[in-house]
């Protein structure tokens, strides 16, 4: 498969930020998000086997690990990988953009899936019915631009349920939404999400790579 990055680093969003994690990050992706921190990987990285990917995370020696893009689900052989990491004894959180089917995908990974706003330039790529499969475990993500986009992922966080069903997160678009105009929103709905900001942005800043 192709491989972007594979590093350790601490997990910056999701209910698992602050904790140490193996970052798996595979090239390519199928969508072209206007707010994308990642464009590198759309082409960037080099082939490895499933054995060479899990030595690598082996040595780094840290028991949760992220699979994420560009789009890792893109590349058939993902599959295979997630599979054996749980088989081995570690926590794999799965990030997907939610353009791609997730019931091919072992359910023992903990899937973070994207759900893609009009700001994106990408939401009619969605593909909803994604949600009908997430369970208590799972993760919905909505990257927000502005005001708009906030009531667009209320009313699908409404039509869906998502709040009995899953965990559900509102993520400021850095640079772009600021988080307290987020956070004075959601207090003022009394909207029972979670305000997901990038945590290692904030710690490293924004254009370095490999944290």
């Amino acid at each position: 498969m192709k491989i972007c990055e594979i590093y350790p680093a601490i997990q910056g969003e999701s209910t698992h930020a602050g904790l140490v994690c193996t970052i798996v990050r595979l090239t390519g992706c199928n969508l072209r998000c206007s707010y994308c921190d990642t464009t590198y990987a759309y082409e960037e990285g080099y082939e490895l086997s499933e054995a060479e990917v899990i030595n690598e995370i082996n040595l780094i020696g840290i028991n949760l690990v992220e699979i994420t893009g560009g789009e890792p689900l893109l590349q058939k052989e993902v599959y295979g990988l997630i599979e054996r990491l749980i088989n081995d004894g570690y926590r794999v959180l799965v990030e997907t953009n939610g353009s791609i089917d997730i019931r091919e995908l072992d359910r023992r990974a903990i899937i973070i899936l994207d759900i893609k706003t009009p700001g994106s330039g990408m939401s009619d790529k969605m593909n909803f019915s994604n949600l009908y499969y997430l369970r208590k475990e799972d993760e919905v993500k909505f990257v927000l631009t502005d005001r708009n986009d906030y009531e667009w992922s209320k009313a699908i966080v409404e039509r869906y349920k998502l709040i009995d069903k899953c965990h559900v997160l509102f993520s400021p678009a850095y640079g772009i939404l600021h988080p307290q105009a987020l956070a004075k929103w959601l207090i003022e709905d009394k909207l029972g999400v979670r305000l997901n900001l990038q945590l290692h942005k904030y710690i490293y800043g924004s254009e370095q790579r490999g944290v």
